[in-house]
């Protein structure tokens, strides 16, 4: 999901046959799913979830787009995991349950707090395929980013859905488990003649009822978790675009408002390549065999609906980004709304790679952006600590740009090569594909990939909170040797240190070269030799570690010797660090004096690492002479402030 910009009463019934426990049309659906289904996995405790596996949802229902208000019956089909004798289903209390049928009659059901409970009328053996029709209508309540929405465009009503993270109880029964996807899912909604409906798959049939009401039935055959089932109900127009993949086309179904019908025809095509470019680099879209599609809404963001992306405007990072979740948690769904970065961070990163590689000019300003958006603030991790607050998951700043820099840093300490295969067997692995993951799943893909060991990079960066600021100063000999020394605080207390390699490139006006240095401790000199003379050097030039405001200083050879100490910058704008050649214990005295001796500021200052902050605010431009008292030993400086 893309955040938006910054970050009733219905007359009609429902005709439905008396259910069964299960219905033999759906047995071809659950054979051909067999193949690439995972079932409900066990929680933590060793207990199924709710002790069954949902297998497929009919959802049929009645809306107006003029009226808040739902109505209709939902069937679960289920296989019992334990044995069985209570289904628990989420609805919201808000919800009037009228009736609920089990094997064609009637059965006892208790709905309370949002929590639907039916007792069966046996228990179910392990394994056994049982099925229950829920009757219900009311006006649903409206949470989250708004789960069940009536409003208006251009003087037409609209209802849509969007029930990420919790918010699919609130106008449908279902079971939220972001580990139990069901097979496939028969989407059936009637509303007046005049509108069409947005769903999910396949556009099965559109029936005139003959009633001044139109049936649309909607038909989707792969795994789908509860908050990507939705709908959208407006008087929408449909077009196509076509996208040539694999040999094959694949449809991109549009349903936009008419007001805006020109203005989509003319943007939507740029999905056509972006679409190659996540097939070519993480196989082929998922759900080639039926659609892929965007659905209008009155939202400033957009939402990844599986198939169906509902869209509130056509900028080509938020099609991107909708489109890249078709992989990144639709095909694979985060295990836990802790981990909710393997979405968004995921779906975040792939729209920058369609500037790297199909609008390269907005390559670095993307990279550049995220990364002085996150240090905008100190702190923050991308693992989710509070699931139960919706600010906080979705956060933009941490969970969006955050998680997308946690994969660029993935990408440079694995490497190219290793980075897409770990990610490609991590959306191919049997026991994710169709199925959900967490964190500790991609890591260990990347590991198996890289051979590298990213515990503690994910302690750092994924649990941790912060970022690292580099100072280096560097010196050359006439004969190409350089000794460079590296230092790095952090932005937050909960991570001391983020062990990395920095590349740091130098150059001068006809040449350059970039050494990566294996950065361990603050503090730690490197040696290394350039065949040429530099005159300048910068640290991370292609913006592949989240820092903060890196600073570089070039000094005299010799300068860099244990028993140096030296100012910098000199002449300073603002506020200056002394170097102090070596570590420092306790804190360290500073008298500062003006060009007639007079003492203007006097400090006691920590040393971190090799340096020690020379606060130099509010002291207007000239010389000044700085005295530095470490322990028995005094060193006296001088500096220019500008």
């Amino acid at each position: 999901m893309r955040h938006a910009c910054t970050a009733l009463l219905l007359t009609c019934c429902i005709t439905s046959g008396a259910q069964v426990a299960f219905d033999p049309d759906l047995l071809h659906v659950i054979a051909a799913s067999e193949a690439h289904r995972q079932p409900a996995p066990l929680l933590k405790s060793g207990n199924p979830s709710r002790g069954y596996d949902v297998r497929y949802h009919r959802l049929e229902l009645v809306v107006d787009p003029a009226v808040r208000a739902v109505q209709g019956e939902v069937t679960h089909h289920f296989s019992a995991m334990v044995p069985l004798s209570e289904v628990l289903l989420d609805l919201s209390s808000a919800l009037t349950v009228n009736e609920v049928r089990h094997q064609g009659q009637p059965i006892a059901f208790a709905h309370v707090d949002d929590r639907l409970s039916v007792t069966l009328s046996s228990p179910l053996a392990v394994g056994a395929i049982d099925s229950l029709t829920i009757a219900y209508a009311g006006v649903p309540p409206e949470t989250g980013f708004g789960s069940f929405i009536q409003a208006e465009h251009d003087g037409a009503p609209i209802i849509w859905t969007l029930s990420e993270p919790y918010g699919a109880r609130d106008w449908w029964p279902c079971k939220q488990d972001l580990n139990d996807k069901a097979d496939s899912l028969d989407l059936i909604v009637t509303v007046p003649t005049g509108n069409r409906v947005a769903g999910n798959g396949v556009l099965a049939n559109v029936d005139d009822l003959g009633n001044g009401q139109v049936r649309h039935h909607w038909r989707h055959r792969h795994p789908i978790n509860y908050y990507l089932v939705a709908f959208a109900a407006t008087n929408y127009e449909a077009y196509s675009d076509f996208v040539p993949l694999d040999g094959s086309t694949v449809e991109v179904l549009n349903y936009v408002f008419p007001e805006n019908l020109n203005e989509w025809q003319s943007a939507s095509p740029q999905i056509i390549e972006q679409m190659q470019l996540f097939s070519d680099l993480f196989g082929t879209y998922p759900f080639a065999d039926e659609k892929y599609g965007h659905a209008q809404f009155g939202w400033g963001g957009g939402m990844e609906h599986q198939t169906m992306s509902f869209m509130g405007a056509t900028h080509y990072e938020l099609m991107s980004h909708e489109l890249a979740h078709q992989w990144f948690g639709n095909l694979v769904t985060c295990g836990s709304w802790e981990d909710l970065w393997l979405n968004e961070g995921f779906a975040s990163y792939l729209s920058g790679l369609c500037y790297e590689f199909l609008a390269p000019e907005y390559w670095m300003p993307f990279k550049q952006g995220r990364r002085n958006y996150i240090t905008s603030q100190p702190g923050g991790s991308v693992l989710v600590s509070d699931t139960t607050s919706i600010p906080r998951l979705f956060d933009s700043r941490l969970t969006y740009a955050k998680g997308a820099f946690l994969l660029h840093m993935l990408r440079w300490v694995c490497g190219d090569d290793a980075f897409f295969q770990g990610l490609n067997t991590y959306l191919n692995d049997p026991s994710i594909r169709n199925g959900s993951a967490l964190t500790g799943q991609l890591v260990a893909h990347l590991e198996a990939a890289s051979g590298v060991d990213l515990t503690e990079f994910m302690q750092d960066w994924y649990a941790g909170e912060g970022y690292p600021t580099y100072q280096m100063q560097w010196t050359q000999t006439l004969a190409g040797e350089v000794t460079a020394l590296l230092e790095q605080s952090t932005s937050h207390a909960s991570v001391d240190f983020f062990e990395m390699p920095v590349p740091v490139r130098f150059w001068n006006e006809t040449q350059s070269e970039t050494v990566v240095v294996g950065h361990t401790s603050s503090g730690q000199a490197f040696d290394f030799t350039l065949p040429f003379q530099a005159d300048s050097a910068a640290i991370d030039p292609g913006v592949w570690i989240l820092s903060g405001q890196n600073l570089v200083l070039k000094v005299p050879v010799l300068a860099l010797g244990a028993d140096r100490l030296f100012i910098y910058p000199n002449p300073v704008t603002e506020n200056a660090w002394l170097h102090l050649g070596a570590q420092a214990q306790g804190p360290i005295r500073l008298d500062v004096t003006d060009a007639t001796g007079r003492l203007v500021r006097s400090v006691a200052s920590p040393a971190e690492g090799l340096r020690v902050a020379l606060p130099l605010e509010g002291l207007s431009g000239g010389c000044y002479a700085v005295r530095a008292l470490l322990g028995e030993r005094t060193v006296d400086l001088r500096f220019v402030k500008q």
